[in-house]
């Protein structure tokens, strides 16, 4: 029986090693724009709402079905994203902010090394992080700065010149400044969340078509201008 247990054990450890750590090379495109849009949807209102457990839960479901992970990557993928998410949330200034980045360096490692796309995940995660500041506090900023952010971030993973995720990063900005508005004005209904997930839905479309015409090859980033 010992033998039995210590070779189930093995077994697992290898299987667990598999899961989290062996490079795969699934293809970051093969998305569906209807199911991310409800998905991001979803996850928004778990974040607003601080049900961290929900919001884990939603990232690991995210992770499996629109970019393929394996089972245990998934959980761990959303850990970090999840950990990301709330530190950033309880932050009141950049120095704050950027205690997220090592969770989010983490979670665009795994998509890296699960993905078909050779980015930088430092890189990724960094203009990730610029996107959520610029969102918080985009009084500060120029208008279209949010959408620019936005589509230099998805750039940076699906190396694809920035101009060509403008407008995925236009409307997904525009789906931020709705809920901010709305929450704003004393609540967010459920006929807005589901405008809402219209934006998110056409945001994904317009992401799906900028980079299904693209090779696997990565191509130079172009970062738009400022």
């Amino acid at each position: 029986m010992r033998r039995v247990t210590l070779a189930i054990l093995a077994i697992c450890l290898v299987y667990a090693s598999v899961d989290f750590f062996w490079p795969l090379h699934r293809d970051l495109r093969q998305f569906d724009p209807v199911a991310l849009g409800k998905l991001e949807t979803t996850m928004w209102q778990s974040y607003y709402g601080r049900q961290r457990v929900a919001l884990f839960a939603e990232l690991a479901e995210m992770l499996r079905t629109q970019y393929q992970f394996p089972l245990l990557r998934s959980y761990l993928g959303a850990y970090h994203g999840a950990s990301a998410a709330f530190t950033f949330k309880d932050g009141k200034q950049r120095s704050d902010y950027e205690k997220a980045l090592p969770a989010l360096q983490a979670y665009f490692g795994l998509i890296r090394n699960t993905g078909n796309i050779d980015f930088d995940a430092q890189r990724a995660a960094n203009l990730e992080l610029e996107w959520w500041i610029v969102h918080r506090e985009r009084a500060r900023y120029p208008p279209g700065a949010l959408g620019r952010a936005c589509a230099e971030a998805a750039a940076a993973v699906y190396q694809v010149p920035a101009n060509s995720t403008l407008k995925h990063g236009q409307l997904r900005a525009e789906a931020m400044v709705m809920r901010d508005t709305r929450a704003d004005a004393g609540g967010v209904t459920e006929a807005d969340w589901a405008d809402i997930a219209s934006l998110l839905r056409q945001s994904y479309q317009a992401l799906r078509l900028a980079v299904s015409d693209t090779l696997i090859t990565p191509v130079p980033d172009q970062p738009l201008q400022r």
